[in-house]
């Protein structure tokens, strides 16, 4: 007997258009610090320019966690150490209840992906390849200074694709238990066979407005970045 399948519109247009356009930043940042880049490009200036598009990315879903719709919001999705733990005791029983929005795991790697992200593109504005490549903010800080944040740049970025892999981990978990993220994460839509236990009445007032503001206020520091003439 199949169950009807109970849809709730979770994540909006903004919230997708901004996954996959990080997908696609970070993985032309990690592309060109593995190979030569892209011909006719140096690869600096392209993994460069790829920070600059992930710290707009990030300044937008920072706003848009306050102000957004309802499952955009962090206040949605956070929760504190005791609901954590009781959600991860009976993850381990196979009796964790469904979310619409991240479940309280899912919704700490969320934090801890954006927390890493950010050093990683607000740490590369301060360093220097000394050829190719200076940062806007080069030079503001001495240069022994400059040199630990690059050691730590660099170890941030190995710490970035554990935490992506685990990422990659849990949805394959969550699509072996009948939930496919990739695909809400296209259309919006997630489908459940019972009520899931955080649904939330949507809230729509003036979001669109919102929305063009975070955009103004992260596009206007990243075409800062973009264009400055380092």
């Amino acid at each position: 007997m199949q169950h009807d399948r109970k849809q709730v519109a979770v994540w909006d247009v903004f919230v997708r258009l901004f996954h996959w356009c990080l997908v696609v930043a970070v993985a032309v940042s990690f592309y060109t610090t593995k190979t030569d880049g892209i011909p006719f490009l140096f690869p600096i200036e392209v993994h460069a320019q790829a920070g600059y598009l992930i710290i707009g990315l990030l300044i937008f879903r920072i706003i848009w966690g306050v102000l957004g719709t309802t499952y955009a919001r962090f206040s949605t999705f956070v929760y504190g150490p005791r609901d954590t733990a009781v959600y991860t005791k009976a993850l381990f029983k196979r009796r964790a209840p469904r979310y619409a929005s991240h479940n309280p795991l899912g919704g700490w790697m969320v934090v801890l992906l954006l927390l890493s992200l950010s050093f990683q593109a607000v740490s590369g504005l301060f360093l220097s390849d000394d050829i190719f490549f200076q940062g806007p903010l080069y030079g503001l800080l001495d240069r022994d200074i400059s040199g630990e944040l690059a050691s730590l740049h660099a170890l941030n970025s190995d710490v970035l694709l554990i935490l992506i892999g685990l990422h990659l981990v849990g949805v394959v978990v969550h699509a072996l238990q009948g939930e496919n993220l990739v695909a809400a994460m296209v259309t919006g839509i997630k489908r459940f066979t019972s009520e899931p236990v955080d649904i939330k009445q949507t809230h729509r007032t003036k979001h669109h407005l919102f929305a063009l503001g975070a955009f103004l206020v992260a596009a206007g520091i990243c075409g800062w970045l973009w264009f400055y003439p380092y």
